[in-house]
């Protein structure tokens, strides 16, 4: 991988072929002088050979191939170790490929790293909102929410949100082989090591989540139940002083 900019985008990938070109192109837009990194799962659909395409017309994208599907939380933590073996790196930024997180926010989120290093965009503070969801998924994500808060403590309206900043000397301090989740519960546990142990100091920012581009929905009967127990693992942790 060559020399990256001093921030970093990661777009974990998995049959993203619809959506990828353009998220690649809205980021380029809203932060043109960032790295964008995609970690694709082998993509079945030909996401990764899409990349490599894309890859010949923007000089800021790089690839992470990884042999196959092992869950967003693995991505993610390959990523940040590929990107924070470059020194220069300053921000990482957290983003999903199906066009849910705008990247007309990106500018704000990096903004904001500025005084605080962890940066949250969250449906859940005034201004923020979900646009087009069905009321079983609203709910699910809603109470979930207020679920994972109670038991883990953590000061956080939207701790399951993906979209998020983080100042690159932060995540150095977080010993990533300690996180277990493999499903969007990673978000949870990610969130809880930089507060409880590296302790980041965190703003949300609202935002407006849009429903996806295309493909489908990666939520299934394994993510749901990881989101319903690793609050209680996490809750174990507090207790023990972990």
């Amino acid at each position: 991988m060559k020399a990256l900019h001093k921030t970093v985008v990661l777009v974990p990938t998995y049959n993203e072929h619809e959506n990828v070109e353009y998220i690649i192109e809205a980021i380029s837009q809203n932060l043109p002088d960032a790295s964008i990194l995609i970690i694709d799962d082998n993509s079945p659909d030909g996401t990764g050979e899409k990349v490599q395409e894309l890859q010949k017309q923007n000089k800021n994208v790089e690839l992470l191939s990884r042999p196959g599907k092992e869950g967003l939380g693995r991505a993610y933590q390959d990523g940040f170790r590929a990107v924070l073996r470059d020194p220069g790196v300053e921000h990482v930024i957290m983003m999903d490929a199906d066009g849910s997180h705008a990247a007309e926010y990106l500018p704000t989120l990096v903004k904001e790293s500025e005084r605080v290093n962890l940066v949250i965009g969250s449906r859940y503070v005034k201004g923020g909102g979900i646009e087009e969801w069905e009321p079983w998924r609203y709910a699910l994500s809603k109470y979930g929410n207020i679920y994972a808060r109670v038991l883990t403590g953590l000061p956080v309206q939207d701790l399951t949100a993906g979209f998020m900043c983080f100042r690159a000397d932060l995540l150095r301090k977080i010993d990533l082989d300690k996180i277990n989740a493999s499903g969007y519960a990673f978000q949870i546990e990610l969130k809880f090591y930089s507060i409880r142990h590296a302790g980041a100091a965190v703003c949300e920012v609202p935002i407006v989540f849009r429903s996806r581009r295309g493909g489908e929905s990666k939520i299934s009967r394994h993510i749901i139940r990881e989101g319903l127990t690793t609050p209680w693992r996490i809750l174990g942790k507090r207790v023990s002083g972990i």
